[in-house]
């Protein structure tokens, strides 16, 4: 069976694993799991030029693709839009086997020269979100609702890392009142809409919001430039 370059990385990322907790995602972390995993240098630091930061986001993106799988099979049945959306996000992070892989990583995209790694990484994930939650907005709402998303996840996140609360309860509710939040934003801007008083006065914003639409995105895209609607 012909190894292709992914089945490599993913070799150098499990073997990576054991060494972040203590090391951290860093170059002594790298170089271990070349060792460990009796890879190639060469070929290894072709496969991520940048080392462990490669690893760093090749793990994000595992968690990603075990999130998005558990979304597909899961039942959501007569679950409010809102609870499907905590689900998803609580998919993401009941994953994670230890907490200091994903602490040493918020770590390491919290350094400058990482910190547009680390954005799009988080807005990949919320996209995925709203992807698989069937979102079909093609307009200023497509990233809205991901940067919305990726500022809840955020938070999410980092209060999970702090949270000894028994099956992170306190997370759960954490999360549960930041979507309410966002809930009760929406609800004001579409009582704003509704309002006759108030709809002469957003006549021209909402018809500058309706010439644009967004991109199909790529993967790894951030959000770029708006684009005029032919």
């Amino acid at each position: 069976m012909t190894k292709t370059p992914d089945d490599t990385i993913d070799r150098l990322l499990d073997a990576a694993l054991p060494h972040v907790p203590f090391d951290g995602w860093t170059k002594a972390s790298f170089d271990a799991a070349i060792t460990d995993a009796a890879i190639d240098p060469t070929l290894a630091h072709a496969l991520c030029p940048r080392g462990a930061v490669d690893l760093a986001l090749a793990f994000h993106v595992r968690g990603d693709a075990a999130m998005s799988k558990r979304i597909k099979t899961a039942d959501f049945g007569a679950m409010r839009f809102r609870d499907r959306i905590a689900a998803a996000v609580r998919y993401r992070l009941e994953d994670v086997q230890d907490k200091e892989l994903v602490r040493r990583g918020v770590t390491l995209f919290a350094l400058p020269q990482y910190a547009g790694d680390g954005a799009r990484a988080i807005w990949n994930t919320c996209g995925l979100i709203w992807d698989a939650l069937g979102d079909t907005s093609d307009d200023v709402n497509w990233y809205t609702k991901r940067a919305t998303l990726s500022a809840v996840y955020s938070a999410t996140v980092l209060y999970w890392l702090g949270d000894q609360s028994p099956q992170h309860q306190a997370t759960w509710a954490f999360l549960d009142r930041r979507i309410d939040n966002v809930m009760q934003i929406e609800k004001l801007k579409a009582s704003v809409r509704d309002n006759p008083a108030l709809k002469p006065l957003l006549a021209g914003p909402n018809w500058l919001l309706n010439q644009i639409r967004a991109p199909k995105p790529t993967r790894g895209d951030l959000p770029g430039s708006l684009h005029p609607r032919p």
